[in-house]
């Protein structure tokens, strides 16, 4: 049943993909209704998933590789709703949309049963930290996906080319927006996250070498996007490359950070 919602969820999001792809394929404006109902379809199905494997594992499913990037999935996708029902724009879909659709389809592949976890307080307290850190890589990843189109929008202007991309992308102050709202939440929510991990560590102990230098690594990038946009008055053009670098760093990071893991089964 978890593996079947699952695989509707990416169904769901490869659909949204497909509709906000539609301009690109022919004259037509953005089809943002039907992509919002996609994606809160796949958002559904995902979040009936995630409490059917809560319900199997006793508490939010988050240990283990597949169970950690179906959350993340998950994340990703309702912060990508959410950030095109305000702006009223479906363009983030064309990134957001397929990357939550491979991380939930590497989740059923690599296997969605968690491992294991701790009960009660414990249990909540790290599934608490694990939360709010994704929310932040989510977050982040949103930051990212708006630079990168106000990055590609801005040479299409530059070069007074106002094809099919000038027509279905919104204002490039719009996606400066987006990006600068995803980068102070993605550093508000890794932080609540790293301070959670380190009273838990404080408290219970269990969190290895890679686990923390990956926060930290994710922390940081997250941090100096938001204070160069918050202190460093960065121009809109600045912080879109800052914050695909920052989310380029955190995925390797966390590559290299499962490379080295001793027990890459259960790493995040």
């Amino acid at each position: 049943m978890v593996v079947i919602a699952l695989l509707l969820a990416v169904a769901c999001y490869a659909g949204a993909t497909a509709l906000a792809v539609t301009p690109f394929a022919r004259p037509v404006g953005p089809p943002f209704r039907g992509v919002v109902i996609a994606l809160t379809l796949g958002v559904l199905a995902h979040a009936a998933a995630m409490a059917g494997a809560a319900h199997f594992a006793g508490g939010l499913p988050v240990s283990g590789l597949g169970p950690a990037l179906s959350f993340a999935g998950l994340a990703l996708a309702v912060a990508l709703l959410l950030t095109e029902l305000l702006a009223r724009d479906v363009t983030l879909s064309l990134i957001g949309a397929p990357l939550a659709a491979i991380m939930t389809a590497i989740a059923i592949n690599v296997g969605w049963r968690p491992f294991a976890q701790p009960r009660g307080a414990q249990g909540a307290w790290l599934a608490s930290h694990v939360a709010f850190s994704f929310i932040g890589i989510a977050a982040l990843a949103t930051a990212a996906a708006a630079g990168a189109l106000y990055l590609v929008e801005r040479r299409e202007l530059k070069s007074r080319r106002f094809g099919s991309i000038f027509r279905s992308f919104p204002a490039l102050e719009t996606l400066d927006h987006v990006n600068h709202l995803g980068a102070v939440t993605a550093w508000v929510a890794l932080t609540l996250g790293v301070a959670l991990a380190a009273s838990y560590a404080a408290a219970y102990g269990g969190l290895d070498g890679p686990r923390v230098i990956w926060g930290i690594v994710a922390w940081l990038a997250a941090g100096a996007l938001a204070a160069g946009r918050q202190l460093g008055g960065w121009r809109a053009r600045r912080a879109a490359v800052a914050a695909a670098v920052a989310f380029g760093v955190v995925v390797a990071s966390y590559v290299a950070a499962r490379v080295v893991e001793a027990r890459p089964g259960h790493f995040l």
